[in-house]
């Protein structure tokens, strides 16, 4: 069945087209070959239907406006034009015999560009002759009949002013003489073999006067007439108060310059010094200078530009939604129709008059500009090589501070979001519009010229003449309503009222023959063809017509110059919004002798990079409105200009300018989202202890309307913006992921904890930022930039730069200070981190966003940067996860058996290097004999570097050992932690005993709920789709399953020492003989025991009887190795009763005793027996408590009794222990200081 016609365009208008893309370009966004929709083809041609004796009048003007069209035309050629001879070859001295060949190329291609000199050469002789002939006849003093009419002595003007600027075109490009001047050189060179060059000759003559002549008048009679007529105070007035006139975008007049020109072609001018006197815009005094600027000047301006702007916005925007509601109301009553449209149309003129006195303010300023350019360019750092600068950027970039770029930026932003805001309504004011101006034209023909004719000039029969054929060509009498016949107009007892004509809304506007046919006869109504009368076209003085009736008369004789701007309303706003002029700069960069200028210099750029530099939040969303000055100038560029070669330019530079604001926009918006990640995730309290702490807080900045932009429109391409700033910001996480792995690479193990706050500073920038765009996921960004995409990878960088990093240098560089829970590296290890590669210096928001945030963090992870302990465990946890820490673990331990099995034959040598019999040390020797007793039992000499390699395989052992600790402790952190969370939703609470019970015996909290929900939305009929909740609910149980699984994990030092006693358990016949007798072998052992006893002893003694061995520290990890092997091993009593170091402490607390008492006794005083070995003593005794502590930690962990309880299954697998005796903390057997 088909769909009324009707009924389809009333469900489609429901529809709407708009989006949530806001407006922050401009009008001139698509390139179009015409702007102009009412443009006449006929021109005036139609004047002569109306009989006003116009035709003479008419065709003039037609002559006048085809002359004006061709005059800019070839103003254009002028001011584009460019020299050939730059682009010609220099012969080298090896082809001089060609000159002639290349003379004859050159004058081919010079003689081309001289024809359309020639062209312009014939087109000005014809414009002066016509302009001359048309002054000429006005200005004779006899009555004028039927012309000149306003919209000839417009022409004349328009003509005039086209003159002039080719004139000033003309000695402005250097490029035309020298051209010239190779030309008639070529032409002098080869003419030569030419026959009749006379014609030649002189038509070249003729057009070097041409190029060469500014201006020149018929005769000194005409000189003498001209300047009788010329008011010399008015001349001062106005030249003082214009010192600058915009001629081309790169290009003024001065007044004070074109007099000097003419003094020398009139004598009468040139005796003038008040005239002459006239200071140039760079010549004007300091004094004066102010009241200049404070004209010119747009930032002077901006708070009544400010005013305006808001003020027209708002009464605007309040015409539109009355102009809404008149169309939405089917029967409106005429009165107040009348008076919305009338309004809306005065909205609009003041609309047109704003935007054109705004884009003046901005012609007037850069005239200034450019006729001041900056003495003294600053010069930056890196430009202290530099010591020219381009005429252009003295002029340009140079030559607007700050603020003038904001107020200019400012003002552009006003001048396109009106003329856009006026464009958007253009269906919909368009009606009233032609309504008001036919209502404005048929009430002044039909009512106020009624009335004059019947009053002011019923007498007057010429005057009433033309009343009558004003009445005639422009009144609308379909649209008269009144009927009045014509007898009843000439019946005076008539009220005023009855005398009232209603009228049509009709959408019916004049054409431009009637606008030009009613000026003209206005003007002959009031000046009686005498256009130079005392007081002005509209003064009364002789004119003999009332007050009222003039003021009638000129009121409209204005409006109808508005008419015909109303009418082109698309055009009139293209035109007055139209900026393309900021851009062109072909006089320098013909007086620079280059190709292009480089994009710093150029205007639209400079305002683009004031807002990304300032990052102004009131100025951001403007930064695309700078792209539509080049919108406007590959428009005049190909409209206007008509040169192929300057859109290109255009084009190319814009490419290069789109790519640097989406460079610079995404670093700018990344760092401003670094910053406030950074900002957020630093510890308040290191802010509030700040005396400066506000400086790490974040001024508020907002993107929303530049991440809606999906539609850019840039030189009629459509660009979306929201998916360039995507990509390239997925690249930049990319660039930082991989640049922070870079620098950890590039570091030790100890900035893993940088590592981990830059990555979470990233993530929140990440999720900051995903909040508007569409960003790839940080997971998969981390992963591919770790080479870890892959399922069945459990290798990273992060985690190959750890391992190695514990291969290379930790293990081997690092001591562990049991007593801090820390490693710190030794001088060798000094050594070896200075000689590694400096990282590469990276993007500053590669860091934390702004610099003081940067530093802040940097000086936090100082803190952090000598020592590895808990805070670098959690970060190493964190980074690698559950995917990549057990690859570490079995990595460590795998080292861990390595090593074992490489100090077995090490340990092997050093047992053999003991004496056959080792006895307990005797107390009669007292510590001396000890000492002694022990040098002759470790006779290592021989066996120094074999004794130095065991003692750092088993520092190795032990560092590893204690990293494991440290993991262990950080992972039952965690696993406590998420404990904690999750046991209210598994149902866990504690029971009597301490243990965790399960409150309910077959489901969860969780599940229970979800299974409730389930139920009763499965239950109601209501509910689409049952099936998700199902699938819901199972997932709920999965995951209790899986989370109750995770409740009873293993413990990794617990893992490890059972991997390291597995290890040992290979070699135990080497290290841990079985006694012959079955009892204790105290003479003949040796035993691990017995050779880390005499590899702790030796340390001992070495460390303190030579101080420059602390160099070479081993730290604790070597007592945390031996232990565990000997505790593993079963010889923790072993080493307790037979070490050296305990029997020596052993002898020497004897003999205190022994000492101590005779001096009791005897009541003597004898000399200290202790001298010289309380350094000895003290080492011994700190290693005896670092020793207990260790044991202690291992009976706590791993107890003898339950080490097949421990045991590893073949396939690796730990058998993990459920319960184990409680044992005396391990904390409580911490060395102390000794006292």
């Amino acid at each position: 069945m088909a769909i009324p016609v009707e009924e389809a365009i009333a469900a489609l208008s429901t529809f709407s087209l708009e989006d949530e893309q806001p407006d922050v370009q401009g009008l001139a966004v698509l390139l179009s070959s015409e702007r102009y929709a009412t443009n006449s083809p006929i021109e005036y041609s139609d004047v002569a239907a109306y009989r006003l004796s116009l035709g003479e009048d008419t065709k003039a003007i037609n002559q006048l406006n085809t002359l004006i069209q061709e005059g800019k035309e070839m103003a254009s050629l002028l001011y584009t034009y460019r020299s050939c001879v730059k682009a010609l070859p220099q012969l080298p001295d090896s082809m001089k015999h060609s000159q002639a060949d290349l003379y004859l190329e050159t004058y081919q291609v010079l003689d081309l560009e001289m024809s359309r000199l020639r062209e312009i050469q014939r087109w000005q002789a014809s414009a002066a002759s016509k302009l001359a002939a048309d002054m000429q006849r006005f200005s004779r003093p006899e009555r004028l009949v039927n012309g000149p009419t306003i919209t000839h002595f417009w022409s004349m003007l328009k003509l005039l002013d086209v003159l002039l600027q080719l004139d000033h075109l003309k000695n402005a490009k250097a490029s035309i003489p020298n051209d010239f001047s190779w030309y008639k050189r070529t032409f002098t060179q080869v003419s030569s073999q030419w026959q009749d060059t006379e014609t030649m000759r002189e038509e070249l003559d003729d057009l070097q006067v041409a190029v060469l002549v500014v201006l020149a008048t018929s005769s000194e009679k005409e000189s003498e007439s001209l300047y009788k007529r010329v008011k010399i105070n008015r001349l001062l007035s106005i030249f003082k108060n214009d010192p600058v006139i915009p001629a081309f975008p790169d290009l003024h007049l001065s007044p004070a310059a074109i007099l000097k020109e003419l003094s020398s072609y009139f004598q009468n001018f040139s005796s003038q010094t008040r005239l002459l006197s006239l200071p140039a815009p760079h010549e004007i005094p300091p004094r004066e200078l102010q009241d200049y600027q404070r004209h010119y000047l747009i930032l002077n301006h901006m708070g009544t530009i400010r005013a305006e702007h808001d003020d027209f916005s708002i009464r605007f925007a309040s015409a539109m939604n009355q102009m809404i509601t008149l169309k939405s109301s089917d029967s409106a009553d005429n009165d107040w129709s009348r008076d919305i449209k009338g309004n809306m149309y005065d909205i609009v003129v003041e609309g047109f008059q704003l935007l054109s006195r705004w884009t003046g303010r901005i012609w007037e300023q850069c005239a200034w500009k450019f006729s001041r350019p900056c003495k003294e360019p600053p010069i930056s750092d890196s430009q202290q090589n530099t010591t020219t600068f381009f005429d252009y950027e003295k002029v340009v970039r140079w030559n607007y501070t700050a603020e003038e770029r904001r107020a200019l930026l400012e003002l552009i932003g006003y001048i396109k979001s009106i003329g856009l805001m006026m464009q958007h309504c253009d269906t919909l004011v368009s009606e009233a519009l032609w309504e008001t101006i036919h209502m404005e034209v048929q009430d002044f023909v039909q009512d106020k010229l009624d009335t004059m004719l019947r009053t002011t000039f019923r007498k007057k029969k010429d005057l009433s003449r033309i009343l009558s054929d004003m009445r005639t060509l422009s009144a609308d009498w379909m649209a008269n309503t009144s009927k009045a016949d014509p007898e009843q107009h000439s019946l005076h007892q008539e009220t005023e009222e009855m005398r009232q004509n209603t009228f049509y809304p009709r959408p019916v506007a004049p054409t431009a023959a009637q606008i030009h046919c009613l000026q003209f006869l206005i003007c002959e109504l009031v000046s009686g063809g005498n256009m130079r009368k005392p007081g002005g076209l509209f003064g009364n003085s002789g004119s003999g017509i009332p007050v009222e009736d003039l003021k009638q008369l000129e009121t409209f004789f204005y409006k109808l110059s508005f008419f015909l701007h109303i009418l082109d309303y698309t055009a009139t706003i293209g035109t007055l919004t139209d900026l393309g002029f900021l851009w062109f700069r072909e006089f320098y960069l013909e007086s620079s002798r280059v190709i292009q200028f480089p994009i710093e210099c150029s205007l639209p750029w400079m305002l683009v990079d004031h807002v990304m530099e300032s990052q102004d939040a009131g100025l951001l969303e403007s930064i695309l409105i700078p792209f539509d000055l080049y919108n406007d100038s590959a428009q005049h560029a190909l409209t206007c200009l008509k040169q192929r070669f300057l859109y290109d330019e255009i084009e190319a530079e814009v490419d290069l300018c789109f790519d640097l604001l989406a460079q610079k926009l995404n670093e700018i918006i990344f760092t401003y989202y670094k910053s406030c990640a950074a900002s957020t995730l630093l510890d308040s309290s290191f802010t509030y202890a700040c005396d400066d702490g506000e400086k790490y807080f974040v001024k508020p900045l907002r993107f929303d309307a530049i991440f809606k932009l999906r539609r850019v429109m840039v030189l009629g391409r459509t660009i979306d913006l929201r998916s360039l700033i995507t990509q390239r910001m997925n690249k930049i996480f990319r660039e930082n992921i991989d640049f922070l792995l870079e620098r950890f690479e590039n570091g030790d193990l100890c900035g893993v904890v940088e590592l981990q706050q830059l990555l979470d500073i990233l993530e929140l920038t990440h999720q900051s930022i995903s909040r508007f765009l569409e960003l790839d996921s940080y997971s998969l960004m981390l992963s591919e930039m770790q080479e870890n995409l892959s399922l069945v990878s459990y290798s990273s960088r992060i985690s190959s730069q750890i391992w190695s990093e514990m291969q290379t240098d930790f293990l081997p560089n690092f001591i562990l200070c049991n007593t801090t829970q820390r490693f710190v590296r030794s001088i060798k290890g000094t050594h070896h981190s200075s000689q590694r590669s400096s990282a590469s210096t990276g993007k500053p928001y590669f860091y934390c966003g702004s610099h003081d945030l940067t530093m802040a963090y940097q000086g936090l992870a100082g803190l952090y940067r000598d020592f590895f302990g808990v805070p670098h465990m959690f970060a190493v946890v964190k980074l690698l996860g559950s995917r990549s820490l057990p690859a570490i673990i079995r990595a460590l331990l795998d080292h861990i058996s390595s090593k074992i099995t490489g100090m077995v034959p090490k340990i092997t040598a050093l047992q053999e290097a003991l004496p056959k019999s080792i006895g307990l040390l005797s107390f009669d020797g007292g510590i001396a004999g000890c000492q002694k007793i022990i040098h002759e039992i470790l006779t290592w000499e021989a066996k120094s570097e074999v004794k130095t390699e065991v003692l750092h395989d088993l520092k190795e052992i032990g560092s590893a050992l204690y990293w494991m600790s440290i993991l262990d402790i950080v992972l039952r952190q965690i696993d406590t932690t998420q404990f904690m969370q999750s046991a209210p939703w598994l149902g866990l609470v504690p029971g009597n005993d301490g243990q965790v019970k399960h409150a309910y015996s077959d489901s969860t909290p969780f599940t229970t709920l979800l299974s409730a929900a389930t139920n009763a939305v499965t239950a109601s009929p209501a509910c689409p789709n049952p099936s998700t909740f199902l699938v819901m609910s199972k997932q709920a149980e999965a995951a209790s399953l899986l989370y109750k699984s995770n409740l009873n994990s293993g413990s990794v030092l617990e893992y490890a020492l059972a991997f390291t006693s597995a290890a040992l358990d290979r070699h135990y016949s080497k290290w841990s003989a079985t006694p012959r007798t079955g009892f204790i072998d105290i003479t003949t052992s040796k035993d691990f025991y017995r050779i880390f006893s005499g590899l702790q002893y030796s340390y001992l003694e070495e460390s303190i009887n030579n101080p420059s061995k602390k160099q070479e520290m081993l730290g604790d990890s070597v007592a945390w190795a031996g232990c565990t092997i000997m505790y593993l091993l079963g010889q923790q009593q072993h080493f307790e009763l037979f070490d050296f170091s305990y029997q020596f402490l052993n002898v020497a607390e004897v003999e205190s005793a022994t000492v101590s008492h005779y001096q009791s006794s005897e009541r003597t005083k004898s000399p200290n027996f202790l001298q010289g070995y309380e350094g000895i003593l003290e080492a011994m005794r700190k290693a005896r408590r670092l020793n207990n502590h260790v044991f202690s930690m291992l009976r706590a962990r791993c107890p003898l009794e339950d080490k097949v309880a421990c045991a590893i299954k073949p396939s690796g697998a730990p058998l993990h222990r459920m319960k184990f005796m409680n044992t005396v903390s391990a904390f409580e057997t911490l060395p102390q200081r000794a006292t």
